[in-house]
């Protein structure tokens, strides 16, 4: 298990800057020491064995992390395709479906900046139309927000596309609820989940999006380059590859089009994909949401909400020993 370190020095278990007190996780995240230090000596194993890694045998490799990611979201491997990141996750996805002149893609106006140029950039291609529905602050209760957001579907609207966690507002939306909604009205859900993976407990299964994306490098630790697009088995033939190459027609088929034009879309480094697995070791499955402050000894004169979450009971004690100096409640929503 990789070991965090003692709670009041976290900063010991990072790379970055001590000069700087870095809060921009929710942009390019950081990458806990241990982690890091995974991820290079992939790097290494791939510089000595390129053929072996990156092409004879890389589905050997990437399988067990698929496996343990498969787990930690609540899904199975067959439903999963590593991307670099949730914005690239969405473009496959968008670029996939087949909308039609005077069809509507809903979301909300609380959406991530690159995920409306998506959409926009789809519109202007197909004919189709990009709603956002307004959602004015504040939000009250699910059913509220579930009511004020289907307000905006009409006969026209193929696909829904809403945050898991807002970018812009940091608002847990219902995501579950609109799935089911959608599913009875025969509307493609397509999630962002990119703020998502560790912060919240998952079950993709259970969310019943058709297709969701999250990135790992913001809040899970992973390097940056590791995310994931989840797809029913149902809507799988759907998706094309964004970028073209051997899984298209494959010489060497799965059986599956979803993970053979995701799988194989030309040289890249693998090693943040290789990495997850270091990144999501000690997860029980069990998570503890805390939101907790941190005192300005602890950060240099600092006071700010810090949100994390800690899975490792052994770590929950440790940091119960903090006293007075941190604050610790469970998350609600």
């Amino acid at each position: 298990m990789i070991d965090i370190g003692n709670p009041a020095l976290p900063r010991s278990q990072y790379l970055l800057d001590p000069r700087i007190t870095f809060l921009n996780h929710g942009a390019f995240g950081s990458c806990p020491r241990p982690v890091f230090e995974a991820y290079q000596a992939w790097q290494l194993r791939i510089e000595k064995q390129p053929e072996e890694y990156l092409w004879r045998n890389r589905d050997k490799y990437l399988a067990p992390v698929r496996q343990t990611l498969a787990d930690y979201l609540g899904t199975v491997p067959a439903n999963l395709a590593f991307v670099p990141n949730a914005t690239t996750g969405i473009n496959i996805v968008a670029r996939s479906l087949k909308l039609k002149p005077g069809d509507e893609v809903l979301a909300s106006n609380h959406e991530y900046g690159a995920i409306d140029r998506t959409w926009r950039f789809i519109a202007a291609k197909t004919g189709a139309h990009y709603i956002t529905r307004e959602l004015s602050l504040p939000l009250s209760t699910h059913a509220d927000f579930v009511e004020t957001f289907w307000g905006g579907v009409t006969d026209r609207t193929k696909v829904i596309c809403l945050s898991h966690i807002t970018s812009p507002t940091a608002l847990i939306f219902p995501v579950a609820d609109i799935c089911t909604r959608a599913r009875a009205a025969g509307i493609v859900t397509v999630i962002d989940g990119a703020h998502v993976p560790g912060q919240l407990a998952l079950d993709l299964e259970a969310i019943g999006a058709d297709f969701y994306t999250g990135n790992g490098h913001k809040w899970l630790g992973t390097p940056r380059g590791a995310a994931f697009l989840y797809a029913r088995p149902e809507v799988q033939s759907q998706v094309e590859p964004l970028v073209v190459s051997w899984g298209y027609q494959s010489d060497h088929p799965s059986g599956s089009t979803f993970q053979d034009y995701l799988g194989w879309t030309g040289t890249r480094d693998l090693s943040a994909y290789l990495t997850m697995a270091a990144a999501l070791e000690g997860y029980t499955g069990k998570q503890l949401e805390i939101d907790y402050q941190v005192d300005a000894e602890l950060l240099g004169g600092v006071v700010f909400q810090y949100r994390d979450q800690l899975i490792d009971q052994s770590v929950r004690g440790r940091l119960k020993q903090l006293g007075n100096r941190l604050r610790a409640v469970r998350l609600t929503r």
